[in-house]
């Protein structure tokens, strides 16, 4: 059997890390899964806020 050389197994290893990487924030993009995810916090962070008393005075 024919050995590869190390580098040509790390490029590979890059590579298909590269590749995954993309893969998943091409993904995240085209389905405006960061926008979904923040309008998500941004409800669950009004609704803790709108339960806390304040005592505004100027």
């Amino acid at each position: 059997m024919k050995k590869g050389c190390k580098i040509c197994k790390l490029f590979k290893t890059l590579f298909g890390i590269l590749a995954a990487a993309v893969g998943v924030l091409f993904t995240i993009y085209m389905l405006n899964l960061d926008m979904k995810l923040v309008g998500w916090l941004y409800n669950v962070l009004n609704k803790f806020h709108d339960r806390k008393v304040r005592d505004v005075q100027f």
